[in-house]
């Protein structure tokens, strides 16, 4: 059996809290990467890919997770610069630093820029699932968050979506469309991002199925009103109205 297949094997046997989390893992190394999403998922829970720093940055930025796995050894951007940057933007989701550098002081490095943990590789999967349950354990409980546009707003704790106070039954489908276009809101967001959102980071299938779910959604915000809150920007994707 494979080291891989080690990894996948094990991720089957644990459980993180008792509930679904929400991870990332940023990692170049395409058996790494594959491995890690395959087993956190079949442990129950939700993990997106990024095999780039600057990808991984763009996710960790525009989306909540529970914690990240980051691996420190990314071309073009490397892990340290993504790990500042999300700290001096204020990102404090747990952070574990994966890299292949085991040295006290590349250990030292990794913690000073904000890392949570540190797990050098090679390792296994049900250690490292042990150490993002650890610091996801130790983070003090984040409060309910709330997004809002203009009259449009989106609790991601109660999953409720109110326009001008009236309330709108979404499938999932649809609130995390929605969601993706509120931490975006007034900007463009285009179909390829809204697929790597609700599939996979490197999805390489048609768009056109994000026309669908798009004319539901907006038929759903915009019953009883006037204007449209999303706007079709041809050619690119779609934008959320910010006010």
């Amino acid at each position: 059996m494979s080291r891989a297949a080690t990894w996948m094997s094990a991720g089957r046997l644990i459980t993180i809290q008792g509930r679904i989390m929400e991870l990332l893992v940023i990692e170049d190394d395409p058996l790494i990467g594959k491995a890690l999403r395959k087993g956190f998922s079949e442990a129950g829970h939700t993990c997106m890919w990024a095999k780039e720093g600057q990808r991984g940055l763009e996710l960790a930025l525009g989306q909540q997770f529970d914690a990240i796995v980051l691996d420190l050894m990314l071309p073009g951007r490397p892990g340290l610069d993504v790990l500042r940057e999300l700290r001096n933007s204020g990102i404090q989701t747990p952070v574990i630093a994966l890299t292949a550098l085991g040295s006290v002081e590349e250990r030292v490095s990794g913690l000073n820029a904000g890392a949570d943990d540190y797990v050098v590789k090679p390792f296994a999967l049900v250690e490292l699932m042990a150490r993002v349950e650890a610091v996801c354990r130790r983070t003090v409980a984040r409060p309910p968050a709330v997004m809002q546009a203009g009259q449009l707003t989106l609790d991601l704790a109660t999953r409720r979506v109110t326009r001008e106070e009236n309330e709108i039954e979404l499938t999932p489908t649809e609130f995390s469309l929605l969601e993706l276009l509120m931490r975006y809101a007034g900007q463009v967001v285009t179909r390829r991002m809204l697929c790597e959102h609700l599939w996979e980071t490197d999805w390489e299938g048609a768009t056109n199925v994000i026309e669908v779910h798009i004319n539901r959604l907006r038929g759903k915000l915009d019953k009883g009103f006037d204007e449209s809150v999303i706007q079709t920007v041809r050619g690119r994707g779609y934008a959320l109205r910010a006010s």
